[in-house]
């Protein structure tokens, strides 16, 4: 999907188009992040969630879309971390790109569920779990069509 993108992107705007993935080197994914970082120009990229790793920063981005979903929603949120990092000086537009009647679309109501249960079992004092007797944890964990 990266490649299709990045592809589509080269050919429609005439800015700097990058792109981060899993086959990189180490070298030239720090070259890929120094360039996006460094001077005013706008630029574009493409970051597979799949070759992110750990201590990349990217403050000069003022989007973030998230355009192939993952069912682990903290694995998007850590990619849209990577531009609140220390030095972000921008409002940051994230954006999740969801096609009707596509598996995107189911894992994004599983998401939505998902943490609508733990909101209303942790709470704001994530201690809230411990109050529920055996008939609430037992619903809480029975699997059901709905």
């Amino acid at each position: 999907m990266g490649s299709l993108l990045y592809d589509f992107i080269k050919k429609e705007f005439s800015i700097e188009v990058l792109y981060f993935h899993g086959a990189l080197s180490i070298k030239k994914r720090q070259e890929i992040i120094n360039s996006f970082q460094i001077g005013n120009e706008p630029k574009i990229m493409v970051l597979s969630l799949r070759a992110g790793g750990t201590g990349i920063t990217l403050t000069k981005a003022t989007h973030v879309i998230h355009f192939d979903r993952w069912w682990n929603p903290a694995v998007e949120n850590q990619a849209t971390d990577r531009t609140y990092r220390i030095g972000q000086k921008q409002n940051v537009m994230v954006y999740k790109m969801i096609t009707k009647g596509t598996i995107e679309e189911h894992i994004e109501k599983i998401m939505f569920n998902k943490k609508r249960l733990s909101d209303s079992i942790i709470g704001p004092s994530h201690t809230d779990i411990f109050k529920l007797n055996t008939e609430e944890l037992r619903k809480i964990f029975e699997l059901r069509e709905e």
